[in-house]
């Protein structure tokens, strides 16, 4: 009986590996393909590099390119985590007023959404004209990324089992205890998931302002060296910032994957090792 429980404890270990390394493997593949489908379009097509570039000229371009652009990504990406702080801070705290107090939220929630359904391409020229070139573009990466933290924290917050709270006000919890020790872990997957989403809105959020912006110098973000090289027809130059842009957003992304993973894996469901 022994020996059949190793055996099928293996079994279970080796697909699950396997599963690890086609989930890894397979957008690699896919991604390898699409990319000699491009440049074999542009070789057989004889496409000129303003019109096309092939991925190998991007890459080469992006080497060649790399310390203006990596300078221009850092402020790009300065700009983007201060506005995740700030949607992270702002969407927490204002979640946990409209949790203790319901007249707080039927006030306040409804322009919290008109705020995030307002696009913030609109949005971006009028803080250009009223508040500094720095702060409007922080304005802007925070606004896309404030809601979707509020909204999970709040649905988070307002899922808490009410006989859990019955409970907890039954040996005499105060609101802050409850709050403290049953309501913020129980929300703790609804707001990491809302700070995932938020990272990839805060960078385009970022990138949106930037262009909008139009200002060049050293503090230039990475959206206007995309803009920057459609006027003047660098093409490959342009693609070499988007990829670059894109595979950031991808970092991001997977950075609050990770730091979600860490702090639920002990506990949570959600971050459990799924069975096989």
């Amino acid at each position: 009986m022994r020996h059949a429980w190793r055996q099928q404890d293996g079994d279970i270990r080796s697909r699950t590996r396997r599963e690890q390394l086609l989930r890894a493997a397979l957008p690699v593949i896919a991604l390898a393909a699409g990319f000699l489908v491009w440049e074999l379009v542009v070789r057989f097509k004889d496409l000129p590099p303003y019109v096309l570039p092939g991925p190998m000229l991007v890459f080469s371009t992006l080497i060649a390119d790399w310390g203006l652009l990596w300078s221009s990504l850092l402020s790009t990406l300065k700009t983007t985590f201060q506005g995740l702080a700030l949607a992270f801070v702002g969407g927490v705290g204002l979640a946990i007023l409209f949790n203790q107090s319901r007249l707080i939220e039927y006030s306040l929630y409804p322009y919290a959404v008109i705020l995030q359904v307002t696009p913030v391409v609109a949005i971006a020229p009028l803080l250009l004209i009223y508040l500094p070139q720095h702060a409007a573009v922080l304005a802007c990466a925070w606004i896309v990324a404030f809601f979707p933290v509020l909204a999970n924290t709040t649905l988070g917050l307002n899922s808490v089992d009410r006989n859990l709270s019955e409970l907890f006000r039954l040996y005499g919890a105060s609101r802050w205890q409850i709050l403290r020790d049953l309501k913020l872990p129980a929300a703790m997957p609804y707001i990491l998931g809302g700070l995932k989403i938020a990272g990839g809105l805060s960078l385009i959020g970022a990138v949106v302002a930037e262009i909008a912006a139009g200002a060049a110098g050293a503090g230039s973000g990475l959206a206007y060296r995309i803009a920057e090289s459609g006027y003047r027809l660098n093409i490959p130059r342009m693609f070499a910032a988007l990829l670059l842009l894109s595979f950031t957003g991808i970092v991001v992304f997977a950075a609050l994957s990770s730091l979600s993973h860490v702090l639920l894996r002990r506990w949570h469901e959600s971050a459990a090792e799924p069975e096989t």
